[in-house]
């Protein structure tokens, strides 16, 4: 097969608007409706459409032909302005795909950025086309901003990502290794302790932050009905004192996209869409930080998949965690689990006593309890199946949102156990980030800021005097005061149906 790259010409027109629409109804189809995409294609993408960018001097396209036969092309948009290169369209023939067309597309479109003296290539790709992401992560793209993109009248979201020309990949320079599944792979736990054994001798922020982890102190507390214990850590104090939002937050550097982790930072790349990292300032040993390869918003609703297949891989003996954006994601625009060795939180033998469970509703051998007299509202889903424990969480969480009346993710800490092949959500449903206290003055003050482990039952106190002077008051104050009333968690399990 004879692969040819050239220069489009202004008889090439017709075929890139059938190229163009073929390439639609095969990868877009099964998210957008194809009366969207005709009245889309109808304004973008006619013969006119493309004599109006082949008179502009600031296009370029290049064709794609295998044996004298066109099979796709790139298109290319120079924003004088910005001085970047963009890519809008790449599109191929469905016959035409995974034969390294669109990567040899991509090299000349690099050749022409460097003729025009940029640096980087910068490229969109919704969400929804997870095939493209591989590719486009493969050959050295990191996506950094998530927006809205609409055909007529379906809004998807769509990534913005960018290529450093001439430099190795960012997802090459930091995986140690990866994880695709399978039964002859090693387990994903080994993998894991391996990392962190490697990244203690090649970076130093995880040797020292493990250092100061042996000098925590801790104690427990004895609260009406349920423990907890203290833990007087003061590596926590930039996550705990973390802006989550507002102005502040959108001038930061996002610390969990590749091209701003640090230098010494590497990870495994688990199933083509995280990176599992070491995290520099534990809670507990080992500490883990799964964090998409995207800049994508923390939220759980569209990847719930992927955090009930993190339960599975990761296995009876261990938790993997999750924070929503405004309950202590200390990166609520970045997507990230965490995951820790089982028996760390008072919460875990807690939910496991039968005096402390209701049976609330029993939906497709999934079963929905509530657990009492732990200070805080806490919700248990069980079950065998991950498909129906995935339909009926979604089911609470959009009766929730209902109950509460919003339209956005209801907060919520969750912590998953895969026990006896079972997997096991425990939900925190929440009404508050911090506490009153956290934003008080002087000696008033009390850093902390609950995120899921501290629902769990091991509250962080990165300030000593907070660690030596909280009580039982004090501490099932805070969880009342963040913890969502139980009438609302009654209405929307009732609304469930």
């Amino acid at each position: 097969m004879g692969i040819v790259i050239r220069p489009w010409q202004r008889g090439d027109l017709e075929s890139l608007g059938k190229i163009t629409w073929q390439s639609w109804i095969s990868t877009y189809l099964n998210f957008i409706p194809e009366n969207d995409l005709r009245s889309y294609f109808d304004i973008h993408y006619t013969e006119a459409s493309f004599l109006g960018m082949f008179n502009n001097p600031v296009t370029q396209v290049f064709i794609a032909e295998v044996d004298d036969h066109i099979a796709g092309y790139a298109r290319l948009f120079f924003n004088q302005k910005e001085n970047r290169l963009y890519v809008p369209s790449l599109y191929l023939l469905p016959d035409f795909q995974g034969q390294e067309i669109g990567r040899r597309l991509l090299e000349t479109a690099e050749e022409y950025a460097a003729e025009k003296g940029v640096a980087e290539l910068w490229i969109g790709v919704m969400v929804k086309n997870r095939q493209a992401l591989v590719f486009y992560r493969k050959v050295g793209f990191q996506f950094v901003r998530e927006e809205p993109f609409t055909m007529g009248k379906t809004t998807v979201s769509h990534l913005i990502g960018y290529k450093k020309l001439g430099e190795i990949p960012f997802l090459d320079q930091k995986t140690h290794t990866a994880f695709e599944g399978g039964e002859r792979v090693k387990r994903l736990p080994g993998l894991c302790l391996e990392l962190l054994s490697e990244q203690k001798k090649e970076w130093p922020d995880l040797r020292k932050g493990h250092q100061l982890l042996k000098n925590v102190r801790e104690r427990d507390v004895p609260c009406r009905g349920f423990s907890v214990r203290l833990q007087y850590n003061a590596g926590r104090m930039k996550s705990s004192l973390a802006v989550v939002e507002g102005k502040n937050r959108k001038a930061q550097q996002c610390f969990l996209c590749l091209d701003h982790l640090p230098e010494g930072q590497k990870g495994i790349s688990y199933r083509s869409d995280c990176l599992i990292l070491c995290n520099p300032m534990p809670v507990f040993s080992p500490h883990f930080t799964i964090s998409h390869l995207d800049h994508r918003l923390q939220a759980i609703d569209e990847h719930i998949d992927t955090f009930l297949q993190l339960m599975a891989d990761f296995g009876p003996g261990w938790t993997v965690l999750y924070n929503g954006p405004k309950c202590g994601a200390s990166a609520p625009d970045h997507l990230h689990f965490q995951a820790t060795p089982s028996g760390q939180m008072p919460i875990e033998k807690e939910i496991q006593e039968e005096k402390r469970r209701t049976l609330l509703k029993r939906v497709d051998e999934v079963f929905l309890y509530r657990v009492k007299d732990l200070g805080r509202e806490v919700i248990v889903l069980e079950g065998d199946d991950p498909m129906a424990v995935r339909s009926v969480f979604k089911g609470f969480l959009n009766a929730l949102k209902k109950a509460i009346h919003i339209n956005e993710e209801p907060m919520i800490n969750i912590a998953g156990f895969y026990r006896e092949r079972k997997w096991q959500l425990v939900i925190f449903p929440r009404r508050k980030h911090r506490p009153d206290a956290f934003f008080k003055e002087g000696d008033a003050r009390v850093v902390i800021s609950p995120g899921v482990i501290d629902m769990g039952g091991v509250l962080i106190t990165p300030v000593e005097k907070d660690f030596s002077r909280l009580d039982a008051a004090a501490v099932e104050g805070i969880y009342e005061e963040v913890s969502l009333d139980g009438k609302s968690v009654e209405r929307a399990i009732d609304a469930m149906g």
